[in-house]
């Protein structure tokens, strides 16, 4: 959040202090006819371009934009370390224990004791109902793939939906910029005999038109659209990280090899290394047979 604030001073302070250096006078950027030409413009397009789902998912991704959901190190090493948990009930006597902490997660111990998954819905549902195909259905690893894939896709496509209308509406602006200047041009013919200085004011109010459509579309909704696909991007990496991890389970890997599977599918910057991973799992343990 704080880097969004501060590359938003950093975009609109730049711009203002250069045109102030020009000697330009900040009250004529004010034209509040030229600015609801514009947002009135682009609300009309999202409202068009829309329907009602999508308009939720849009409000609820812009504001998923100051509290986004983080993906670091640690978080990639807790969720290791519920994997090598999870896999290590799965392979011994209490595989049917592992049944009731996937149908049950909000009241497991061993989910509880790995926050930072549990409290991601859409990583705790993921990791339980691929594992639930794969003991309580008994499906193949190859079956169970196809359906983390699948699931995966759907993912990405939700998470598309308003990013896509985001960057329509970016695209749109500096259109919506031109018209409102063409506006001010009518506007400015309209007065022409009259007072040079009124027909001066007419004209810096029609530029001022594409001045904001651009200013918005490349300073404001375009570095939008882009965090929201770094974060979609984010969360994709994520879920391959768990995918990889319960199909070499699948496969009939040991706990440490699968785990393996999925460190080394994580992206570089945030990867534990082996030894951090070694380290963690020897420190992770499982409840009693009777924990659920």
């Amino acid at each position: 959040m704080l880097l969004i604030i501060a590359g938003l001073v950093v975009v609109f302070g730049s711009i203002a202090a250069g045109y102030l250096l020009e000697e330009g006078n900040l009250r004529v950027l004010m034209q509040p006819a030229e600015l609801i030409i514009i947002a009135g413009g682009a609300a009309g397009i999202v409202l068009v371009s829309s329907p009602a789902r999508n308009l939720r998912l849009l409000v609820r991704a812009v504001f998923s934009v100051c509290f986004p959901r983080t993906y670091t190190r640690d978080n990639y090493l807790d969720a290791l370390k519920l994997l090598y948990v999870l896999f290590s009930i799965g392979r011994g006597s209490r595989k049917i224990e592992l049944e009731s902490h996937v149908e049950a997660p909000y009241e497991s111990a061993i989910f509880k004791a790995h926050s930072s998954v549990l409290s991601d819905a859409g990583a705790t549902n993921f990791i339980c109902d691929s594992l639930r195909m794969a003991i309580s259905a008994g499906l193949g690893e190859q079956e169970v793939d196809r359906l983390m894939v699948l699931d995966m896709e759907v993912q990405r496509s939700g998470r598309q939906q308003p990013l896509r209308v985001l960057m329509s509406v970016a695209d749109s602006l500096p259109g919506l910029g031109i018209v409102a200047a063409v506006l001010g041009v009518v506007v400015t013919m309209q007065a022409l005999g009259g007072p040079a200085r009124q027909i001066g004011q007419k004209v810096a109010a029609a530029l001022v038109g594409t001045f904001f459509g651009i200013l918005l579309c490349y300073g404001f909704l375009g570095p939008l659209a882009s965090n929201l696909t770094k974060m979609s991007e984010a969360e994709g990496d994520y879920l391959r990280c768990l995918r990889q991890g319960v199909i070499a389970f699948a496969k009939g890997a040991a706990p440490v090899i699968a785990i393996e599977f999925a460190r080394r599918s994580i992206p570089s910057g945030v990867r534990p290394s082996f030894k951090e991973l070694e380290v963690a799992c020897r420190a992770a343990t499982a409840p009693p047979a009777a924990a659920a």
